[in-house]
């Protein structure tokens, strides 16, 4: 239950972080994608389950607050990086940072390719180049500049989280 809350709480700040503060200093209109971060870290520090549950409720707040009457699209979209970066769940070493840095930067490159292709070639606007060379690889590496920061945190929740846990079966068996 304590991960449970810990993690609620660790989404609402990131979310907070994400849509106010990172917006002042955003570099050249790009924001870091943060909740995308929690996400990645989670799903390669848990397992797909949990990457799955942290990535729907990023997404869900992404799009109750900001969907543009799309409930459900950045739900399924972060659901979906959450769930592929528990897949490397097995080759994590908490003490690499070279990984986590490498799954989080290919997350947010599928993840703005995904949100191009459903949000503006639909709408028959072409310019991916343009895209790409503005929006994508500026805010790929804005976001893994942030991951060096953030991932140290997220780690030291989880192990935190994680020797509260042991301690409790400990104290059970």
């Amino acid at each position: 239950m304590k991960r449970k809350i810990t993690l609620f709480f660790l989404i609402i700040i990131c979310f907070i972080l994400q849509t106010t503060c990172f917006q002042y200093v955003s570099l050249g209109g790009v924001v870091p994608n943060v909740l995308l971060i929690v996400t990645s870290c989670f799903g390669f520090m848990r397992g797909k389950k949990e990457g799955m549950y942290v990535g729907l409720f990023s997404g869900l707040l992404i799009d109750v607050f900001y969907g543009g009457g799309m409930l459900g699209l950045y739900a399924l979209l972060y659901l979906v990086m959450g769930y592929l970066n528990g897949f490397f769940h097995r080759v994590f070493y908490p003490e690499d940072i070279k990984l986590p840095i490498v799954f989080v930067a290919v997350s947010d490159g599928v993840y703005c390719i995904i949100s191009y292709v459903l949000l503006f070639l639909l709408r028959t606007k072409m310019e991916f180049f343009s895209y790409l060379k503005m929006i994508i690889l500026p805010e790929i590496v804005y976001t893994v500049l942030l991951t060096l920061i953030i991932y140290r945190l997220i780690l030291g929740i989880n192990n935190l989280l994680e020797k509260d846990e042991k301690e409790k079966e400990a104290k059970f068996a």
